[in-house]
């Protein structure tokens, strides 16, 4: 049977930004159960008073669970070096027998070039590398027959070293990208290691994402 406190949770659960601007207080509840209150009408065929949704509510956003987790913000905190670079271009190749031949002829180009910026990564039927704008005719000349799906210019990143707990926190890098997604930055390109991640976005909106990434080091 389906309850008011029920519906409530799986309403919330189902909404992801709604969920997190619950747990932080910055609701108005009675506001919302407005908003709600034909659904759950419908959904048990019967009158629901509003102080009962309100109520429920203000359960839910009391519970632990939809908090946000104490052990990220700590991990937030203790965010390390950020480093930004512009005028990077991204290639995504369609991957070939000849792909990989030409991604050692590049690194040895540019292995004797200093601060160039280079990161490939390779997937089922993809491969795409990001690299300085500066390099576009090299990689051009390389990787002469190749089929380019999408090249993409105009483009900075981001690069965030993170504490080691990072890779044992849950709900750490959903917490950073909805974040970024608050603000409307369109992220182009993710790139992670163990202890480092790399995100892409035009360069148009790379002040608001460092910002965004920046303050995350004030929450909580």
């Amino acid at each position: 049977m389906t309850t008011i406190a029920s519906f409530v949770e799986n309403y919330i659960r189902s909404k992801p930004f709604l969920l997190s601007a619950l747990s932080q207080g910055i609701i108005n509840l009675t506001s919302l159960t407005r908003i709600m209150l034909p659904e759950i009408q419908e959904k048990l065929q019967k009158d629901v008073k509003q102080g009962a949704v309100v109520m429920a509510l203000k359960r839910l956003s009391e519970d632990l669970e939809f908090r946000t987790n104490h052990k990220i913000i700590k991990v937030l905190k203790d965010i390390g070096e950020i480093t930004v670079r512009s005028s990077l271009t991204d290639y995504t190749f369609t991957i070939s027998d000849s792909i990989l031949k030409k991604q050692e002829e590049l690194l040895s180009f540019i292995n004797v070039k200093k601060n160039v910026f280079y990161t490939s990564s390779r997937g089922v039927s993809e491969t795409n590398i990001v690299i300085n704008s500066s390099m576009d005719e090299l990689i051009k000349t390389v990787f002469k027959g190749e089929e380019i799906i999408e090249e993409k210019t105009d483009l900075s990143s981001i690069s965030i070293r993170m504490p080691e707990e990072n890779s044992s926190t849950p709900g750490l890098y959903y917490f950073i990208f909805q974040r970024l997604a608050w603000e409307g930055i369109v992220i182009w390109e993710v790139i992670s290691t163990s202890n480092e991640f790399t995100i892409l976005v035009s360069e148009n909106q790379i002040d608001t994402a460092f910002k965004v990434i920046k303050d995350l080091k004030k929450i909580g």
